[in-house]
């Protein structure tokens, strides 16, 4: 309770939630918020400004603006939960391996995350989506393997620190094993820093995705998706349509705000935990 209330008094917090909590009603009534089908082309409606008919104007297909940035809102945000998801759960597994066995092997290991993170992010993303297809899963698939080297870095330092504390050489005096030590006493304690880090990394994930699709190795059209629909309304921009990209990026920004704030809330949460542990 104590920790909930320190987060409901974060004005931080309570607007990273608020932010979120309009994300998940885009999510699961788009259908119904949209006042138009998002991949449905009108050339005769085409490049609209904002207007009580299309609130928030019109692309050059003629497709609704508003519609398109309500369902983008499930495309970006399946593709920064599950890939952030899969990047946490085998960073996790690997920083714990490598942490507690040093070795030839660990050291191999993290060589190869240094090989991972020595690449430019966009230079990699665009390699391996140009291999594997622009498709929505692929690109999920792609950012989690950007993602892992992070994750497997801060459990790897936080084992390096928990594995020689006493209660792990209590746990093993009392006939425990690597595997109960590892993920039922080392474990538990070393995630807890790393979880604040999910919150911002699902928000540097939407970003990248945007990214990768403004640079045209994202999601294909007519796939409703905030970056891909920045990079369409760009050129129309010097042109004085302003609107076919002004309100993605805004969306863009909003929900990447939305999971930085959680993300310092949450680690102003841990904080007093994490102290007492050290103590």
């Amino acid at each position: 309770m104590s920790r909930l209330r320190t987060f409901l008094s974060s004005p931080a917090g309570l607007l990273g939630f608020g932010l979120l909590l309009v994300q998940l009603a885009a999510v699961a009534f788009a259908p119904v918020l949209a006042p138009y089908p998002p991949t449905e082309a009108d050339p005769l409606s085409s490049l609209q400004p904002p207007s009580p008919e299309h609130w928030l104007g019109t692309d050059v297909s003629g497709m609704d603006i508003l519609s398109r940035i309500v369902f983008a809102t499930r495309i970006n945000l399946l593709i920064g939960l599950t890939s952030v998801g899969a990047a946490f759960v085998a960073g996790v597994a690997i920083g714990v391996l490598v942490g507690f066995y040093r070795g030839f092997w660990a050291g191999l290991a993290m060589r190869a995350l240094d090989f991972l993170q020595a690449f430019p992010v966009f230079v990699l993303g665009m390699a391996l989506v140009a291999v594997m297809g622009q498709e929505i899963w692929n690109v999920a698939i792609v950012l989690a393997v950007l993602f892992i080297p992070m994750f497997a870095r801060q459990v790897r330092g936080e084992v390096l620190s928990l594995r020689d504390r006493p209660f792990v050489r209590a746990a093993r005096c009392s006939g425990a094993g690597d595997i109960s030590i590892m993920f039922h006493h080392i474990l538990p304690n070393a995630v807890t820093p790393v979880l604040v880090q999910v919150s911002i990394s699902i928000g540097m994930a939407i970003l990248l995705t945007a990214g990768l699709s403004f640079i045209g190795a994202g999601v294909r059209m007519p796939t409703p998706e905030w970056g891909l629909m920045v990079a369409n309304g760009a050129q129309q921009m010097i042109l004085g349509i302003w609107w076919i990209s002004l309100f993605p990026g805004l969306a863009i920004m909003l929900s990447v705000l939305s999971f930085a704030l959680l993300g310092d809330a949450a680690r102003r949460v841990m904080a007093p935990s994490a102290g007492a542990m050290g103590r």
